[in-house]
């Protein structure tokens, strides 16, 4: 079974509702699709992710195009409900670890402000080496929604970009 994730970097044309300190809304949602495909993995559950700068009319359009051709049809050729949804609790857990780890992120970030660093240098300043390719999830996340006042210093491939937080 593959689970497909839609992952939307801007949370709102305008700032995000602060549920905690460093945390918004927007935030916990993308901690909830991490932690969940996290869960996935750790349990040899195959996933993709889509991601798409924002939502619109166009981005929704061709995602309810695309996913109303082939859940019915995929579904159907591996005899599978189209609507299970696995690990549900596995995901609330993993989405609390992202919280966790943005907290650190965002914090060594301030730390250091005006300083930028790339996802690796960040995850072994906070001892999470093993964690990068998340780091790197958080801070794209972070990158798009002003709330954050983290810079992506963009660099060619992307997952070599360094980020950066402001000092106010």
């Amino acid at each position: 079974m593959l689970v497909t994730f839609v992952e939307v970097l801007r949370d709102r044309s305008v700032s995000s509702i602060q549920v905690q300190e460093d945390i918004t809304s927007g935030d916990y949602l993308i901690a909830f699709l991490q932690g969940t495909r996290r869960a996935l993995t750790e349990r040899g559950r195959n996933s993709i992710t889509i991601t798409i700068p924002e939502v619109s009319y166009y981005s929704l359009g061709v995602l309810i195009a695309l996913f109303e051709r082939t859940v019915g049809l995929y579904a159907q050729m591996i005899n599978v409900n189209a609507y299970h949804q696995p690990a549900v609790e596995y995901g609330k857990k993993g989405a609390n670890l992202v919280v966790t780890l943005q907290r650190q992120v965002l914090a060594y970030l301030r730390s250091k402000a005006g300083q930028a660093f790339s996802c690796e240098e960040i995850a072994a300043a906070i001892g999470q080496e093993e964690e990068t390719e998340l780091i790197f999830k958080i801070l794209e996340h972070a990158a798009h929604n002003p709330d954050h006042r983290v810079k992506r210093h963009l660099v060619e491939p992307i997952y070599l970009s360094k980020y950066s937080i402001s000092s106010k």
